[in-house]
């Protein structure tokens, strides 16, 4: 080997085995959770705890955006197109599920799948409970299918949006009920679809039991039926479909995601990451919020996820 090819290689090995090269520890800066859909939903709802609590597990900060529309595929989308990297993250629900089947039904190109996500943890999951409000005189399911038959186009639906996880609930019933004939009013998310009904310009929604608790114990929201197996704890004066003699069951679950490709490394800290953060041990305040709505989820008649999902 002549001398300037020795220069070269011992420059290289040099190179390679400096500090300043070495592969650096996940995670060096903050950590963007997209949340797909708007305030006042069950996803913001979970999520905003979640991200606080991870911060003193992560050692640095956890930032969660809003990115909403067309039922949560704006943020999937972005997630889906982001480096998989593990620092920009997707917080979703039961609708990511469905994405490639609307498509399909309509003859367009799936834009995301689920192909699309490593999961890597459900935080909580339970049942939609179908609501009127305070200016309706329905008390019973019975009363509000009549009422919907016998004046059809006339009461006002609202969702977070088409083939969404809050309007997929009223599909279900529909298929077991026949048709209701009611008016569809899509919003951006479940927190503007409760906007909606508590402003009237709606009537009725199907929403999760955690998202709209409050306003059923403050008398806005009247719950009609619940889509668990079993009654809810939190609604024990609510009965199931399936009581009712209709075999509909509905759940509606809070995710958290990586985009496809992220290394299986950062894939596993960030589940047991996550898992840390809602365990109930010596809880901090935030923590309290988080594991609270995993309560609720729980007395909805399902269990909740506190430890991250398999790959």
């Amino acid at each position: 080997m002549d001398r300037r090819r020795f220069l070269i290689a011992t420059a290289a090995g040099a190179l390679s085995a400096a500090p300043g090269f070495a592969q650096e520890a996940f995670p060096s800066h903050a950590i963007t959770i997209i949340n797909a859909f708007p305030p006042g939903g069950a996803n913001d709802i979970v999520t905003r705890p979640l991200a606080t609590a991870m911060e003193p597990i992560l050692k640095q900060p956890v930032v969660v955006e809003t990115k909403a529309g067309a039922a949560g595929q704006v943020g999937a989308q972005f997630v889906a197109a982001a480096k998989p990297d593990g620092y920009t993250l997707l917080s979703h629900n039961t609708g990511i599920s469905g994405y490639a089947e609307v498509d399909k039904l309509f003859g367009r190109s799936p834009k995301v799948t689920r192909a699309d996500f490593i999961p890597l943890a459900r935080l909580v999951a339970e049942p939609i409970v179908l609501l009127v409000n305070d200016q309706q005189p329905y008390k019973t399911l019975s009363e509000f299918i009549a009422a919907a038959k016998a004046h059809p186009d006339t009461l006002v639906f609202s969702s977070g949006g088409l083939y969404g996880a809050s309007h997929l609930p009223l599909a279900y019933l529909e298929k077991a009920t026949g048709p209701l004939r009611l008016r569809h009013l899509p919003t951006n998310g479940g927190g503007p679809a409760i906007v909606a009904i508590l402003g009237n310009n709606a009537q009725v929604t199907t929403q999760s039991v955690s998202a709209t608790l409050p306003h059923i114990k403050a008398g806005k929201l009247r719950p009609l039926v619940v889509f668990s197996a079993a009654r809810s704890k939190s609604l024990p004066d609510v009965p199931t479909l399936k009581e009712l003699g209709f075999d509909v069951e509905y759940y509606l679950w809070v995710g958290i995601f990586a985009p496809k490709g992220t290394p299986a490394e950062i894939v596993t800290t960030l589940r047991a990451d996550i898992g840390k953060a809602v365990q109930p041990r010596s809880p901090t305040p935030v923590r309290s919020s988080l594991i609270s709505t995993a309560r609720i989820s729980r007395n909805s008649g399902t269990s909740t996820a506190s430890e991250p999902t398999k790959r």
